[in-house]
């Protein structure tokens, strides 16, 4: 099995079998990301894909059962290139139980449903996608390159074709000036497709990246604690999903909110109330080095 440049997953993905089918990130231009700066991207060839495949066969034997394919939205590979080695994976691997890509929405949405359903079929049963905001202002700004209703279209078409969605959420990105319409439009967004997953992230400046030098230049102002978990409670509050489970399953957060939506809004509501008790010196502090 061979890697190129650092390779990133979901800490959902901790138990899963890497196989690394792009190099780095097509977009790459996110003002608050740090990743894939030191590899141009690239499409590995799919006969490299199937040989680490079956070297990994070789090595750990067929018991594998959760596959992820790194690198960043390496849903941009031509559909019938992902089908050919979901079912390859799943020939060397007969007791697989879920393949799962980054896949943003920009990228999503060039499959048309047909080929989503392809993917579906051939295996694929999650997509980890950076959301990020549901504020076009704010996506605007951190160079997302993409759009609240081009997240929705995506969200819709995965739901549509049963592929289950991990949308993720970071807290504090609109800063201090615009942290409620950040949490209020993503709120809108996020109800609008109900993903099977939002997953919290909070947002904690990286030297090296221009969102960094803004912080720095005292042109971004970072939530304290209890802010942060205040834009989570306008969130919740707000979030008129059926059945979307939410959860904070990183080191980057303040506080472990966990619960399904509608059920356990409440639930979650009152473990921010309970945080918000706790001194702000508690908590870890906004900035910190390296997560």
């Amino acid at each position: 099995m061979r890697y190129e440049g650092t390779v990133y997953r979901p800490p959902s993905e901790a138990n899963s079998l890497l196989i690394q089918a792009t190099i780095g990130c097509p977009h790459n231009k996110c003002s608050f990301c740090s990743m894939y700066k030191q590899t141009s991207f690239k499409l590995r060839p799919v006969e490299e894909i199937k040989e680490d495949l079956l070297a990994a066969r070789q090595y750990y034997g067929e018991y594998i059962e959760s596959l992820f394919f790194p690198d960043g939205n390496t849903i941009i590979m031509k559909t019938a290139q992902l089908v050919d080695i979901f079912t390859y994976a799943r020939e060397l691997f007969p007791y697989l139980q879920r393949i799962t890509v980054y896949g943003s929405a920009r990228f999503v949405n060039k499959k048309s449903l047909e080929d989503l359903q392809l993917l579906k079929d051939a295996g694929l049963s999650r997509i980890h996608t950076g959301m990020e905001s549901g504020d076009d202002v704010t996506l605007q700004r951190i160079r997302k390159g993409t759009t609240a209703a081009e997240i929705i279209e995506a969200g819709l078409k995965l739901k549509k074709v049963g592929i289950d969605t991990s949308e993720y959420y970071l807290v504090g990105i609109g800063g201090k000036e615009r942290w409620r319409e950040h949490a209020l439009e993503s709120a809108r967004v996020l109800s609008a497709c109900s993903p099977d997953f939002i997953r919290l992230r909070t947002f904690v400046p990286i030297p090296g990246t221009p969102l960094y030098d803004e912080y720095k230049q005292g042109n971004f102002e970072l939530l304290s604690p209890h802010q942060a978990l205040q834009e989570i409670s306008l969130l919740i509050t707000n979030l008129q999903c059926e059945g979307s489970y939410l959860l904070s399953d990183h080191i980057s957060n303040y506080w472990n909110i966990h619960g399904r939506l509608p059920d356990d809004r409440e639930k979650m509501l009152a473990e921010i109330a309970t945080a918000l008790t706790i001194p702000e010196n508690r908590f870890r502090p906004a900035e910190i080095s390296r997560l």
